[in-house]
């Protein structure tokens, strides 16, 4: 009942996850269905492969932004 809803009227999508400050996963509220944006800012379909690139580029932009924070108050 829930994919047909979407189906008729289209996903609603909210933010699941911040990944960085521009790439960010989404999941449908009624259908669970789960996206991400690529590197061309367009929503792709979350596969595995594409969490594990997201999950590392979590850790990256983490890393370097605690890097530069800890910088700015040395």
């Amino acid at each position: 009942m829930k994919r047909l809803f979407c189906s008729i009227f289209g996903h609603h999508y909210s933010v699941s996850k911040k990944v960085t400050s521009h790439i960010k996963e989404y999941k449908c509220v009624h259908c669970g269905k789960e996206v991400t944006t690529d590197v061309s800012g367009n929503l792709s379909v979350l596969t595995p492969e594409l969490q594990e690139i997201n999950h590392v580029l979590e850790e990256l932009y983490q890393k370097r932004h605690r890097a530069t924070e800890h910088q700015q108050v040395a």
